[in-house]
């Protein structure tokens, strides 16, 4: 989350890039039934009457049933079956598709590094680092001495993930003295973690062990306890529990228990470690408190109440509290105040109509304060007793991304920073404090050659239909011909901005010819907390309206034509491309919608799931409010399907998916299947066996990537054009 320690139950998760197809589907006779082994058409999913009605409104929805009731167990045979069906219909559409696809694993494959590592840094008395080895799927974990000593292999993810359909890393926290180090585990997707704790100093590892994780790991009470937030049984993290080494689960602690079931719950220590931070907060609202981290059990101090739409976060320097609120500008500012009146704020740095500040950090001579000016990432140095006086980082380029790496030092003399922009690669530098010099310790290698000279990158604005302008990055090589293909996409909600970055697999679309355009649509934080909020609850369709418009505006300054603009998104990205396809499908050749949530309705009226309370900042509760649900209803992609062309489609989904359940786009498929009138493709993928983030290890993603693409170039006409222009 862009806000520190504020854990928010979000369905907004980037995600990796995957695939899935289908047919028409207004042909019933012609349909296979779904028990078929070897499909020759696709499957049709029965209907059965169901409906539901709230504000004298009565929703009819026939498809409900690929809804498994005892989810998040799934054995109904007959969605299964369904599923299954699908499955094999999208390996039987994309099995001629497979030279091409593998061709593409290649060439991505082969500008990936094999046996790369990251820069090592200090913590304490040890540098650690992490390592791919050459064909390996999983990262390596190692330390040293920095005092000098031979490296240590402390945590190796292929071996753990040794016969395992599916593993996920998810925390790992090295203890203060170095001694422990605790991680947790996922091994279905499902995102309930288990966390192990092992002894650096002999290598064994602890019968410890804590189930159904969420969030991080925080070592606390002078390294003999672990402070966690557990998943209950509808996955929300309404705790932060204190574990102790050595003793059951059983006997763990709460310190602190949130009754809001729309809030989340999450833990840090404070920029010396010397006290434990527990945040708790919806997507709007957030409520902070504070103990010694060396007696976490003691009486939690609250910095302030919370108030509907006040968001905060706090960190502690030197006794004295530092907090980043909205309470009084849209775009934060940076207040401090005394630890025993952690309530009396007085602004250190005042909110801004122009400077969008996203947070700080705090640092023994100086802090950091990091955000955008006109929608470009700045990182600047201030000091303590002259906050008003900014160094910002001078970087490059004019379009980058840009911030805060790995800084786990207090006293931090040099800092570690991410940069990258559409054309230059993952780089890394130290920029020294002091003499405000910057060197460059590593880019990522492109082992199969990259010449960024035959690369252009432009930042351009698309004027939406209320007449606002909406930035639009485009990367594309300079020898393109005007009027070709171009691959659309955006995110567009939780205040998520999706920054012009580098992609290595991008280029095999760019390669053959497209332009790849990020579109910076309302719902995102990309121009400051108002361009988010214009594309929220009540301003929602915003976010379409603009991506549409975006689209078309390429069209009409002649960088594509009607036809030729792809698109892809996930999760509320994926919802953005249901929304999209309902208002304009001719626009699009192909639609790519990863883990869609696309029945915003269903979801937003079912409070048991794990997600919906929280969310309810974000859409609107349809539940309690009749405008809420009309306006939900007048854009949810699943209920806004209708008798129309579509373009060829790819969908995919996750068995275990906790975030966007599995039924959303089976049903909205099944939908499609029953009401689309054209003949394009329309397949759908489900991974039986992963969840939000599709399959894990790297090469598994990567294929996933491969199998989009390919469909992208299959539906583009290009799918014989293996080798890239």
């Amino acid at each position: 989350m862009k806000t520190p320690l504020i854990v928010s139950a979000s369905l907004g998760a980037l995600i990796a890039l995957a695939p899935a197809i289908a047919a028409n589907a207004s042909q019933n006779e012609d349909k296979t039934p779904v028990t078929q082994e070897t499909p020759k058409s696709p499957p049709t999913a029965e209907k059965r009457e169901h409906s539901y009605s709230y504000h004298g409104i009565t929703i009819s929805d026939p498809y409900d049933w690929l809804y498994d009731k005892s989810y998040p167990v799934v054995d109904d045979e007959d969605v299964l079956d369904y599923i299954k069906a699908e499955n094999a219909w999208f390996e039987a559409q994309m099995a001629p598709q497979a030279e091409l696809t593998e061709a593409l694993f290649k060439e991505m494959r082969a500008r990936i590094k094999e046996d790369d590592s990251t820069v090592p840094q200090r913590m304490g008395d040890y540098l650690y680092w992490s390592e791919f080895e050459e064909g390996a799927q999983y990262r390596k974990h190692w330390r040293k001495p920095v005092a000098g000593g031979d490296p240590v292999l402390i945590l190796d993810q292929n071996e753990l993930a040794e016969g395992l359909e599916y593993f996920r890393l998810g925390a790992l926290s090295i203890s203060k003295s170095g001694r422990y180090m605790a991680y947790a585990t996922d091994t279905n997707g499902s995102e309930r973690y288990t966390a192990r704790i092992k002894d650096l100093q002999t290598g064994e590892l602890l019968d410890d062990e804590i189930t159904d994780l969420r969030g991080g790991l925080t070592w606390v009470a002078n390294d003999t306890g672990l402070v966690y937030g557990p998943a209950n049984e509808n996955w929300r993290t309404l705790e932060a529990k204190l574990h102790i080494i050595g003793t059951p689960q059983s006997d763990d602690v709460i310190l602190y228990k949130e009754d809001d079931e729309s809030f989340g719950v999450g833990a840090g220590l404070s920029a010396q470690e010397d006290y434990l931070i527990i945040a708790t907060g919806d997507n709007e609202t957030s409520e902070v408190r504070f103990v010694s981290a060396d007696n976490p059990t003691g009486e939690l101090t609250l910095i302030k109440p919370r108030e509907k739409g006040v968001e905060y976060s706090a960190d502690i320097r030197e006794g004295e509290l530092f907090v980043w609120t909205n309470d009084d500008h849209i775009n934060f500012r940076l207040a401090k105040a005394p630890l025993n009146t952690p309530d009396a704020w007085e602004t250190v740095l005042a909110g801004s109509d122009d400077f969008y500040l996203t947070g700080f950090d705090l640092f023994k001579d100086f802090m950091v304060t990091e955000g955008r000016l006109n929608g470009l990432d700045q990182v600047q140095i201030r000091q303590y007793d002259a906050p008003d006086s900014v160094r910002a980082i001078e970087f490059p380029e004019a379009s980058y991304t840009a911030g805060l790496s790995n800084n786990p030092e207090y006293d931090q003399t040099k800092l570690r920073l991410a940069y990258e922009s559409m054309i230059t690669p993952d780089t890394v530098f130290d920029y020294d404090v002091a003499t405000g010099s910057l060197e460059q310790l590593k880019q990522q290698e492109i082992p199969s050659g990259y010449d960024a000279s035959l690369y252009t990158t432009e930042r351009l604005e698309i004027q939406a239909r209320d007449g606002t302008m909406v930035p639009v990055s485009v990367v594309m090589r300079k020898d393109r011909a005007a009027g070709g293909p171009l691959h659309l996409y955006a995110y567009g909600a939780y205040g998520y901005a999706v920054s012009p970055g580098f992609s290595t697999t991008r280029l095999s679309l760019v390669d053959r010819g497209f332009a790849y355009a990020i579109a910076h649509i309302r719902g995102g934080d990309d121009l400051g907390r108002r361009w988010y909020l214009q594309g929220k609850l009540n301003e929602r369709t915003n976010t379409f309206n603009d991506f549409v418009d975006v689209g078309r505006g390429l069209i009409e300054k002649g960088y594509t034509a009607e036809g030729k603009v792809t698109a892809s998104g996930g999760s509320a990205g994926g919802e953005l491309m249901g929304a999209i396809i309902n208002q304009d499908p001719s626009q699009y050749g192909a639609i790519v919608s990863h883990v869609p949530f696309v029945d915003v309705l269903g979801t937003m009226l079912n409070k048991d799931l794990p997600l919906t309370p929280g969310e309810w900042q974000e859409w609107g509760n349809p539940i309690e409010s009749k405008q809420a649900f009309a306006y939900i209803l007048s854009y949810s992609p699943y209920d806004q399907v209708t008798a129309q062309d579509y373009p060829p489609m790819l969908v995919t989904a996750g068995l275990n998916d906790p975030r966007v359940t599995y039924w959303e786009p089976a049903k909205w498929v099944a939908k499609l299947r029953e009401y689309k009138t054209d003949d394009n493709v329309l397949l759908m993928k489900t991974n039986m066996g992963a969840g939000h983030g599709g399959k894990s290890g790297r090469w598994n993603s990567l294929y996933e990537t491969a199998e989009e693409f390919a469909f992208i170039l299959w539906q583009m006409g290009m799918a014989k054009e293996t080798g890239a222009e």
